[in-house]
């Protein structure tokens, strides 16, 4: 059975979320030594941020030592979870496109915090996003638990918890992509490009459509499925106004001011559009109970 040698005592994300990658990849076939004893750690089949060492060949990962183990073009240094991610990304996702985007959106947060090199601030004093660190922390003991509890269990506790989040990603990036090709080809194909308008199958969801339509100059609205049946109707669809910019919480063109908020009664007088049922009070969406009710609502919203 493979050996995977990492640190004892306490632990962080990088090398829970190391461990869990190795586990994966090799099908938990593989026993998991905790431990800073040189010579046991030289019988390790993977070493993971532990023992100075980083040679990807001889499949030693640790950033420690002198110099560290390198950094990324964008000036984030690698990590144990970075490292093992730069090999066996690829292997694990069955795709180098599902792999680089888990490297861009999990494996560089959890490395630039390692590393304590700073990506982000709070524009609050003292207030901050609780993030995967803050998880991972929860199953290291209190100081008051220390001398009860095996720190090696807890560890194995947050490599599976690790593991369950990875499978998650990698499926759902996969999907994403998937839909995010699936909307460029819609947006390739409108005529208004302006308004991009979904198929019935095309359940994507609200996020990941705007931010697939960020990318182009155009869009101020699209057109889509709701993914659940709405209030009294068997479906239901969205006219979603497009983002400024990823994490940016402004439209491009928001939705009429006198439509936000509004009973579906006056909602209905208002628009003129009869399975109008609900406007988001900051522009953002609206509601209706046909296709062709939403794409009437899209076009008064571009015209106003």
């Amino acid at each position: 059975m493979n050996k995977i040698v990492t640190h004892n005592a306490g632990f962080h994300t990088d090398d829970v979320f190391a461990v869990a990658t190795l586990m994966l990849l090799l099908n938990d076939e593989a026993e998991v030594i905790r431990t800073r004893d040189e010579e046991i750690i030289k019988t390790g089949d993977y070493v993971v941020d532990v023992g100075l060492i980083y040679d990807e060949e001889k499949n030693r990962f640790d950033h420690h030592q002198k110099g560290g183990a390198s950094k990324r073009e964008n000036g984030i240094p690698y990590a144990s979870f970075g490292l093992v991610w730069k090999k066996f990304g690829e292997e694990l996702c069955g795709s180098g496109d599902v792999a680089i985007d888990i490297e861009k959106n999990i494996a560089q947060g959890i490395d630039a915090l390692d590393n304590g090199f700073n990506i982000s601030k709070s524009l609050i004093p003292n207030v901050f996003i609780y993030n995967i660190w803050g998880v991972i922390g929860t199953y290291e003991p209190t100081w008051k638990e220390l001398n009860n509890v095996n720190i090696d269990d807890k560890f194995l506790e947050a490599v599976d918890f690790a593991k369950r989040i990875l499978k998650i990603e990698i499926k759902k990036t996969k999907d994403r992509l998937e839909a995010e090709e699936a909307i460029r080809e819609r947006y390739n194909n409108s005529e208004d490009k302006r308004l991009i308008v979904l198929g019935h199958k095309d359940m994507y969801g609200r996020v990941i459509t705007s931010n697939t339509l960020i990318d182009f100059p155009e869009p101020l609205y699209v057109v889509l499925r709701k993914d659940i049946s709405y209030r009294n109707y068997v479906q239901a669809w969205q006219v979603v106004a497009i983002n400024k910019s990823r994490g940016d919480f402004t439209f491009r063109k928001p939705l009429p001011e006198n439509w936000r908020g509004l009973p579906s009664e006056e909602l209905i007088k208002e628009t003129g559009v009869e399975d109008v049922t609900f406007c988001h009070n900051n522009g953002l969406m609206c509601m209706a109970g046909s296709k062709e009710g939403a794409i009437k609502l899209a076009k008064l919203a571009l015209e106003a």
